[in-house]
This record gives C-alpha cells, structure tokens and sequence, in this order.
C-alpha cells in the first residue's frame, strides 16, 4: 500500500482525535489515572494531539495536514483551489469516526462506572458552558478564525523551510493558546471532524449509559468554524496573498 493525501488526512485525524478526546476520557471518566485532572490537561493534551496528528499526516502521504474541514475549506478561498476539499473532508469526517471509537475501545470498563451521561458525551463531543446558540456559535466562529489566521502566520512563506520542522510544534501551540484563553465557552471545537463524527460515533456505539447526542446543539461546531474558516480563507487571500 502506498501513502496519499487522502490517508495521510485520515490516519492523521483518526490519532488526532484517539489523544484528544482519548485526554477528555482520562479527565473526566470515573476511576482512570487522570480523574479530575482539569482544564489545564485537557488542553494540553488536545495541543499534543494536534502536533502528533500532523506529523502522522505528513507521514501517510498529507503534505498540507489540514485534518480539519474549516482548515480546508479556509485554503481553499484564500488560494481558490478547491479541489482537496471533498476528498480531505471526506478523509477527515471517516478518521475522527475512527478515533471516537478507539476511545471508546480503549475505555471501555470505564463508560459502566461513570453514572453522568453528560460526561460521556463529553468525552466525544464538545458542548456550551451556557447555552446561547448564537453566541456559542460566535465562539467557534472567533476561534476559528484565530485557528487559520495562526495557521498562515506558521506557513512555509513565512518561516521558509524552518516551517516543515518546527511547524506541527507551533500548530500545537496555537491550539493550546486558543483552548485557554478561547476555549472555556464552548470547549472549543473548531473542527466539524473534531465534533460531528465523534458525536455521531457516540450516537451509534453501544456506550453504557449513555443518554442524548444534544443534536439540537451538533450544528454549532460545524456551521461556526466553517463560517470562521470562510472569514479567515478570505482575510489571508485579500491580505497576505
């Protein structure tokens, strides 16, 4: 078998997704090591995820390792090259199904004895801290933003080829600054693949005691970030292009 694109983006967002969701696990399910290990590891751990998974892309045969629709979609208007965007999606949406369910898998005992089902999903998808839709939607939208606005800062065209090494370093960092100072709102999705896969994964695996999917809530992570990917594709294409 031989790398692609396509795999490269979708083993990428697979092991994205086991390690960043694999830390809210640890966190907030009952009786593992990390129990009540709080914000600060949480958003850590999404950072490290973040730079792993795009050296696994890069890896597989994704040289642009978006692993993130919004990130794609972003490219896509500031350089108006469209045609990665429905196989990366595509690549995207599939790997963070996979990742869900390696979370799954991998704590499996521990879905019995954690009673919140809150929790549990939490543990696939992200959710409000106050439920305002339209603000929560505005959350991910700015976050989102400071997402690709960051990514163009780290490009190639401005650290020249110090970027292909130090840049998956400097994305976790990225990632890690938006989920502390940005991140407590909505838990800070910025990524549809990130959000609408695992929590169909949460809707379709046999976790116990599970309860809702909070779909009246599921086009929040999605519709955000892809508008603030719009906004950011179209501030970098008028910009800095």
């Amino acid at each position: 078998m031989q790398t692609s694109p396509f795999l490269g983006e979708l083993i990428g967002t697979m092991v994205l997704l086991l390690l960043g969701n694999g830390v809210v696990a640890n966190v907030v399910l009952k009786r593992t090591k990390g129990e009540s290990g709080g914000w600060i590891v949480i958003t850590a751990g999404w950072a490290f995820a973040v730079m792993i998974g795009v050296f696994v892309a890069k890896a597989f045969g994704s040289v642009d390792a978006h692993l993130n629709p919004a990130v794609t979609i972003a490219f896509a208007v500031a350089t108006n090259d469209y045609s990665h965007v429905m196989p990366y999606i595509g690549a995207q949406m599939i790997g963070g199904f996979l990742g869900a369910t390696l979370v799954w898998l991998h704590y499996l005992p521990h879905w019995a004895t954690t009673p919140e089902p809150a929790d549990k999903l939490a543990c696939f998808a992200t959710g409000p801290a106050i439920r305002s839709l339209g603000a929560n939607t505005w959350s991910e939208t700015l976050a989102t933003i400071v997402l690709i606005l960051g990514l163009a800062g780290i490009s190639s065209k401005n650290l020249g080829e110090l970027a292909v090494g130090v840049g998956p370093y400097l994305v976790g960092m990225l990632v890690w600054s938006i989920g502390l100072s940005l991140g407590g709102t909505t838990g800070y999705s910025i990524n549809p693949a990130r959000d609408l896969s695992p929590r169909l994964a949460h809707a379709l695996l046999p976790i116990a005691g599970k309860g809702s999917s909070d779909w009246g809530y599921a086009w929040v992570p999605v519709i955000g970030p892809i508008v603030g990917g719009i906004i950011g594709g179209l501030l970098i294409r008028w910009y800095t292009l």
